[in-house]
Order: C-alpha cells, then structure tokens, then sequence
C-alpha cells in the first residue's frame, strides 16, 4: 500500500471505507500508526481530522506543515514549552507553505500560551513516528471549532460537514 489513510475516530470518517482509525491522543495515535506501518509499510501517510482555530481567520480545510507538543511543558527545568527534554527533536516542520498545529491531550476550549494555528489531539504524534520511520507526511485538518468556550457544541455540529469538504478535496489531491 502506497498511501494510509488515518483518522483518529471513525465519526471524522463516516462513508470514507479507506481511512484507519487509530484512535484519540498522541498515545493511541503513535502505538496504532506504528501497528498500521508494520502491516502496511506504505511510503505516505495521510492524516485527516477536525481541529480547533487559534487563528479564527482559518475556516474549511488547510494543510499542517508545523507540528508542535502544546502540552509538554517542562520550562520548571528550564525546557521551552513544547520541548520534550533530552531529545533531539524539537518541532516539525516540513515545509514553511502550511500551516501549524499544536497537538496535546486535552480538547482546547480556552486560550492557550503556545503560538499555533490550529490545535488537534494526534498530528503531532503522527508526524514523529512518519519522521523517525522516513514516511512522507501530509495532514490536513477541517476547521470544526475555534478552541473556545463553544468548541465543544460546534465541533459536534461541524464534525459531517467536514468529512464532506475532506471527501471534496483528497479526490483533487490524491
């Protein structure tokens, strides 16, 4: 298999039959995209998922570049906020042209102190393993909420609309 196709949950999904779930967080995300490369060792991983707009001009679909951890922080230790300590890897970036996303385990619902265009739960995660495993990575994340006090509500509202945009979109990329 060339191309993976993954989301976290199946409700991001719905009638696309090719996606791989790997579940919800950086945990479940890194433990079942690396289960998914050992049984299809495919040279690209797509990955797909709703996200929440620090930067409120963004709607729709856009592409992720920048892959930050907004919730390691050990600065107590004199670490930078998102520096995972003792380890050479400190962002992501595969290219300047996209966009960047802060992955953490917590759904955003308030202002956060990391300076990111969008957040998420898994790309992060997903872009680590695709970069120690020299697996091309594209992400592209629908804009489902604004990470504010009404994320929760508008992300269960906007979660089909953007399985329609993605399923609009991967036909003319992919």
């Amino acid at each position: 298999m060339d191309k993976l196709f993954v989301a976290a949950i199946k409700e991001e999904t719905v009638g696309l039959d090719y996606f791989k779930h790997i579940g919800v967080g950086k945990i479940n995300a890194t433990y079942n995209t690396l289960k998914l490369i050992q049984i299809y060792k495919p040279k690209i991983i797509v990955n797909y998922g709703t996200a929440g707009a620090i930067n409120t001009k963004l709607k729709g679909i856009v592409e992720c570049t920048k892959f930050y951890q907004r919730d390691m922080d050990v600065r107590g230790l004199d670490f930078k906020l998102g520096e995972t300590p003792f380890d050479k890897v400190k962002e992501i970036i595969i290219s300047d042209s996209g966009y960047s996303c802060g992955t953490g385990d917590s759904f955003v619902n308030q202002k956060i102190e990391m300076e990111v265009d969008v957040v998420d739960m898994e790309a992060y995660a997903i872009a680590k393993v695709c970069m120690l495993e020299n697996i091309e990575f594209k992400c592209f994340k629908y804009i489902s909420d604004n990470a504010d006090e009404n994320a929760n509500n508008d992300w269960n509202t906007n979660l089909a609309l953007g399985t329609e945009a993605f399923a609009k979109m991967i036909n003319k990329k992919f």
